[in-house]
């Protein structure tokens, strides 16, 4: 291969990986022209699939900063190139890998975090993205509907309070007025005060007081006895 062509392999190679969120190397050996095509329809949008030789992948995983990643370069190699749920793409590849043993997955870097073939097979068998925003929207929704209940349900007890009192206000009205019963106490308070006046008339009065003035007439019986006193001093 001319250093120009190995160059531009080398620079489409930096570039798959530094737009990818990972990477999975398979060994496609055994499988067919055709099988590669299905393989590759069936990852999608999620990634891309390019058969790749060892040597340039080594350069470029160098160059992008990937240590750790020749042990797994050997054999024919091809890599998937992840640009989309990393998930999804690895559940894709395991699913194709059992339908058609040829396709064998020998590992993966991930954030730039080597992975093994048992670590991209459990990479493979976490739930997807979207089932993930699927069970975070229902839980959302689950607290929104829980904090609106909450919210909801001290202005029914105040509702259900309030017609609570005015169904009571319309059997007895005093309730509005201040309270039960207090209305009926101020109404009785005259009423005691008009009993007790005609109880105690105030004719009697000066009557009592003449009464007293008859039995005690010390101003008369002065006189009486001072001119018994003179009489006695005469004699």
């Amino acid at each position: 291969m001319a250093r120009a062509d190995r160059n531009a392999a080398v620079a489409e190679i930096v570039e798959s990986f530094n737009d990818a969120a990972g990477a999975v190397l398979t060994e496609y050996r055994g499988l067919t022209v055709k099988e590669l095509q299905d393989l590759r329809r069936s990852l999608g949008e999620n990634a891309s699939y390019a058969v790749v030789k060892n040597t340039l992948a080594k350069i470029a995983a160098n160059q992008v900063g990937i240590s750790g990643f020749d042990d797994l370069l050997t054999g024919p190699t091809a890599i998937a190139f992840i640009s989309g749920d990393v998930v999804e793409a690895a559940k894709g590849l395991r699913d194709f890998a059992k339908a058609n043993p040829a396709l064998v997955i020998k590992g993966g870097v991930l954030d730039g975090n080597i992975l093994d073939a048992k670590e991209v097979a459990k990479l493979a068998d976490l739930e997807s993205r979207e089932v993930l925003l699927g069970k975070l929207a229902g839980a959302m929704l689950a607290s929104l509907s829980q904090a609106v209940y909450l919210l909801n349900a001290p202005l029914a007890q105040a509702a259900r309070l309030a017609g609570a009192l005015q169904a009571k206000a319309e059997e007895d009205p005093s309730i509005l007025a201040g309270g039960a019963g207090t209305p009926a106490a101020a109404e009785e308070a005259p009423a005691a005060a008009e009993e007790t006046t005609e109880e105690t008339p105030a004719e009697e009065v000066p009557e009592a007081a003449a009464e007293q003035t008859e039995d005690a007439p010390a101003a008369e019986d002065a006189p009486a006895a001072t001119d018994e006193a003179a009489e006695t001093t005469d004699a």
